[in-house]
């Protein structure tokens, strides 16, 4: 098993309940639309996952594209948003047909910790190609190396007090810490990056990049990243790192 058939068969392990999922992509939906640059904006979301408040998303732009890898959550969304002539769900193969300059937002959110390296390097090259010159790439959800786990769990906790779910996640920690994700997380490591690390594989990709003040989602400790295409750096101080430049 990989990570993509994990979130295609066994998705249902991260999600406590049915509230905790809902509230989960509504506070992403609703954070990343806060990025859409106008009313008819086009929208890429790649691996948006199960996306359940995508037409949130969708409403404050022109278009929305999801990109899910999983072909079972892939179908789900298609169904969900049959209907929507605003949001179209498309493969990571059909996604790569677009051509240049296609996109004036990009979302790569909670995705690169599952990718190699190298993988996220190619994978930015293709979003340099499919982003317009002024548009916007959101890399989010990068985990730190230093106490990801621990962190991790406090923020769920966190989350579910907020929103009425907290007794549901404790015993959701427990059974995450027995399911395969557990096992595959250990055969397949989540992928690790500090602040700097991220700036410098974002510039080297061809973009200028910087992080932004909150993270996309409800974990605080988590960083987000905002990039834009060309080369001049910002200002390698900590508080322009730290800016959005939005």
């Amino acid at each position: 098993m990989d990570w993509i058939e994990f979130y295609d068969f066994k998705h249902s392990v991260i999600y406590v309940n049915a509230r905790h999922r809902d509230v989960h992509y509504r506070t992403i939906a609703e954070d990343i639309r806060g990025y859409v640059p106008s009313s008819d904006a086009r929208v890429l979301d790649y691996g948006c996952g199960e996306a359940s408040s995508a037409h949130l998303l969708a409403e404050a732009a022109g278009h929305l594209t999801l990109v899910e890898a999983a072909p079972n959550v892939r179908a789900a969304l298609a169904a969900r948003y049959a209907a929507n002539p605003k949001i179209s769900v498309l493969s990571p193969d059909e996604a790569l047909a677009f051509p240049d300059g296609s996109f004036d937002l990009i979302v790569l959110h909670s995705v690169a910790q599952y990718l190699t390296k190298d993988e996220l390097d190619g994978m930015l090259k293709m979003f340099h190609r499919l982003l317009k010159r002024d548009g916007l790439l959101i890399v989010g959800d990068i985990v730190p190396a230093s106490l990801a786990a621990p962190k991790a769990a406090l923020s769920l906790l966190w989350f579910a007090a907020k929103n009425g779910f907290f007794f549901a996640a404790l015993f959701g920690l427990v059974r995450i810490a027995l399911s395969d994700y557990s096992t595959l997380s250990k055969k397949q490591p989540l992928t690790h990056y500090d602040a700097d690390d991220m700036i410098a594989k974002l510039r080297a990709a061809g973009y200028a990049a910087a992080r932004s003040e909150t993270n996309i989602g409800h974990n605080p400790w988590r960083m987000t990243f905002l990039a834009r295409l060309g080369v001049n750096a910002l200002s390698s101080s900590q508080d322009e790192r730290e800016r959005p430049f939005v």
